[in-house]
């Protein structure tokens, strides 16, 4: 059974049917079993549904509430006013926005690739001693994970002399 004599049989069970297609609808229930089932099948779930259809009252009349949704959907289709800003204002904001986000990039890199330190020594490789002579050299190198420590022993003889100098006989 195809969907078009389906659409009939619930156009008969309607009643939207005219009298000469009716009567030729009527002649095939008769004949065809798998039509006369789903005519009847439609019957018993029109009243089955018929008993759950509640009917819906509203507060106002029809056209009132009809009038409202109107009203509704034709404030929210309206865009909302955005203020005018002034012609120089627009044109300073154009230029400022980009102008300034440039001189945030530049800045960022001067700050992250310019060496510090007198020697323009790179962070990344520190030399650092405690006492201007102390015969101590501490080398880091952060990129690499090291440090290394140069003692030289000499130093030591040199603080010997040092006493020596410094004391009173």
């Amino acid at each position: 059974m195809d969907n078009e004599v389906e659409l009939k049989l619930q156009a008969l069970l309607d009643g939207e049917l005219p009298t000469a297609e009716a009567n030729d609808v009527t002649s095939l229930l008769a004949r065809d079993r798998a039509a006369a089932a789903l005519v009847e099948e439609l019957r018993h779930t029109r009243a089955a549904l018929a008993g759950f259809e509640a009917e819906v009252r509203l507060p106002e009349s029809r056209d009132f509430f009809w009038s409202k949704i109107e009203r509704d959907i034709r404030r929210l289709e309206r865009p909302a006013r955005q203020p005018v800003a002034s012609l120089p204002l627009a044109l300073l904001r154009r230029f400022l926005v980009p102008a300034s986000a440039l001189a945030v990039v530049i800045g960022a890199g001067v700050v992250l690739l310019r060496p510090s330190g007198p020697s323009g020594l790179t962070p990344a490789a520190e030399i650092e001693t405690a006492v201007a002579d102390s015969g101590a050299f501490t080398y880091r190198d952060y990129s690499a994970g090291t440090t290394l420590v140069w003692v030289s022993y000499p130093a030591d003889n040199e603080v010997a002399q040092d006493d020596e100098m410094g004391t009173v006989e």
